[in-house]
């Protein structure tokens, strides 16, 4: 699966009447970089590792196990508040809202798209990733 697409569906889950699905994608895209409208899973997953109390959180959704629960305060610190920011205006939601529904969103994206091996498949540099990968096994 597409990860934008299954990224846009995860936050429409959260957000309910509140999401319109191409406003997401966009916001999303926005978030998450990337080109062609394939998302730079590789860049994402290295602004968790960049921090050393995160790089367990990201190193549990790329594995089968158990996730690693992300509370918002841990992803502003890894994104940005300016980024999550910029992501709830473009929604039209509070800062807080957006951290919540990311919190829960983005571990899912990293976990659904890495199980079975698919996430090297559909990352945007899967040399990167794959190095990224090497870190944490």
């Amino acid at each position: 699966m597409d990860l934008l697409k299954l990224g846009t569906e995860l936050i429409m889950k959260k957000l309910g009447s509140n999401g319109n699905s191409s406003d997401i994608s966009a916001a999303l895209m926005g978030l998450l970089g990337g080109t062609d409208g394939k998302v730079d899973l590789a860049a994402l997953i290295s602004q968790f590792t960049q921090n050393s109390d995160l790089m367990g959180l990201a190193s549990s959704w790329l594995g089968d196990g158990e996730n690693q629960a992300l509370s918002p305060n841990q992803l502003m610190s890894a994104l940005g508040s300016d980024k999550i920011g910029h992501f709830a205006d473009q929604l039209g939601i509070s800062q807080g809202e957006a951290a919540n529904t990311l919190s829960d969103t983005l571990p899912q994206l990293i976990d659904n798209s890495s199980s079975g091996g698919s996430l090297l498949d559909m990352a945007g540099d899967a040399g990167d990733l794959m190095g990224l990968a090497k870190k944490f096994f």
